[in-house]
C-alpha cells in the first residue's frame, strides 16, 4: 500500500480537479472573469497556505532568491497561464471537450521530461500516452454541438501545454525544496502577479457575499490546495510524465460531473473512452521497452 500511495495521492488530487466546472461556472454566472476567477483562485489558496505554513511548517518557508525562476514557472508559466486558459475553455464549450484539450498535457510532459530531466521513456509509456490521449477523445465524443471555435481550440491547448509546465517546473523544484514550500510558494507568486493585474479588491464586496464567498472559498480549497498538495507529494516519488498519465482519471470525473449536473450527454464512446484512460493509466507503471537518451540525468537546472 505504502509503495502505491504517491499513485493514490495523484489519482485523488485528478479527481479534485475533475469538480472544478462547478465553481468555475458558479462564479462566472456571478460576473467575474475568467482572470478574476484564476486570482480569486490563487489568491485564496495563499492566504490559506500562509496561515497552514505559519503554524506547522515554518521550518519549510524559507527559499533562496535565486530559485525563484521555480516559482515563477510553476506560479505565472503554469498556474496562472494554465488556470485563464482552462477557465476560459470551460466557459465556452462542453466541460468534456474542454478537459480532452487539457489532457494534451501528458504528451507535453513526456516529452519534455525525455529531453530536459532525461527521464526513462519506454515503449509502455509511450503507448501508454497514446491510449490515454485516444481515451480522452473518446470521453469528449466530439459532439457537434460543443461549440468549440478554432479560438477556443487553441485556449484549450494552451491549457495542456501550462498543465504540463507544473508537472515540469515541480519536479525541478522537488530537488531542493519540500512539497509545501512549493506549492505555497507557487501560489504567492501568482497571486502577487494576479491580484494586482486584475484589481480583484474593486470587487470585494460582491466576492464576500452570498453564493461568491462560498464557490470562492470551495474553489481555493478542494481543487486548489488540496488538490495540488497532495500532487506534489505524489510527484515527489513519481517520474513527471507518469503522474501527467495517472492524473487523467480527471476527464471521467469532470465528464460524470458534465452528465449528472448540466446535461452534457454520456454513450458507449464515453464509457470505452473511460477504461481506456484506466488500461493506460495502469500500464503506464510496467518497465518494458526501455528507451534511453545518452546522456544521464541532470542534477540541476
Amino acid at each position: 500500500m505504502k509503495k502505491h500511495l504517491p499513485l493514490l495521492l495523484i489519482a485523488a488530487s485528478a479527481s479534485l480537479w475533475g469538480c472544478i466546472a462547478v465553481f468555475v461556472r458558479g462564479l462566472a454566472q456571478i460576473g467575474f472573469s475568467p482572470m478574476e476567477i484564476v486570482a480569486i483562485r490563487v489568491a485564496i489558496a495563499a492566504i490559506l497556505l500562509a496561515l497552514i505554513g505559519g503554524l506547522k511548517y515554518r521550518d519549510e518557508l524559507s527559499i533562496r532568491l535565486r530559485d525563484g525562476w521555480l516559482f515563477i514557472g510553476t506560479g505565472i508559466f503554469s498556474i496562472v497561464f494554465f488556470n485563464w486558459c482552462y477557465f476560459t475553455a470551460l466557459n465556452r464549450m462542453d466541460v468534456s471537450l474542454a478537459v480532452i484539450l487539457l489532457y494534451t498535457s501528458p504528451i507535453f510532459v513526456s516529452i519534455i521530461s525525455f529531453l530536459v530531466f532525461k527521464e526513462r521513456f519506454t515503449k509502455t509509456k509511450l503507448l501508454a500516452v497514446a491510449g490515454t490521449f485516444f481515451g480522452c477523445v473518446l470521453v469528449a465524443g466530439f459532439r457537434g454541438d460543443s461549440g468549440a471555435a478554432p479560438t477556443g481550440i487553441l485556449i484549450g491547448l494552451g491549457a495542456g501545454l501550462g498543465y504540463a509546465l507544473y508537472s515540469i517546473f515541480g519536479k525541478a523544484a522537488l530537488r531542493k525544496y519540500k512539497p509545501f514550500t512549493i506549492t505555497f510558494y507557487t501560489f504567492l507568486t501568482a497571486a502577487l502577479f494576479l491580484v494586482p493585474l486584475t484589481g480583484l479588491w474593486e470587487k470585494a464586496d460582491v466576492l464576500l457575499s452570498g453564493n461568491s464567498l462560498l464557490y470562492g472559498a470551495g474553489l481555493g480549497i478542494i481543487p486548489t490546495v488540496l488538490a495540488y498538495f497532495m500532487y506534489t507529494k505524489g510527484l515527489e516519488k513519481t517520474d513527471s510524465s507518469t503522474a501527467a498519465i495517472i492524473a487523467t482519471v480527471e476527464p471521467i470525473v469532470a465528464t460524470m460531473l458534465g452528465v449528472f449536473l448540466y446535461g452534457e450527454g454520456i454513450g458507449v464512446l464515453q464509457i470505452i473512452g473511460s477504461a481506456l484512460i484506466l488500461i493506460s493509466v495502469s500500464a503506464s507503471n510496467l518497465n518494458l521497452g526501455e528507451i534511453r537518451p545518452n546522456k544521464k540525468s541532470l542534477q540541476s537546472m
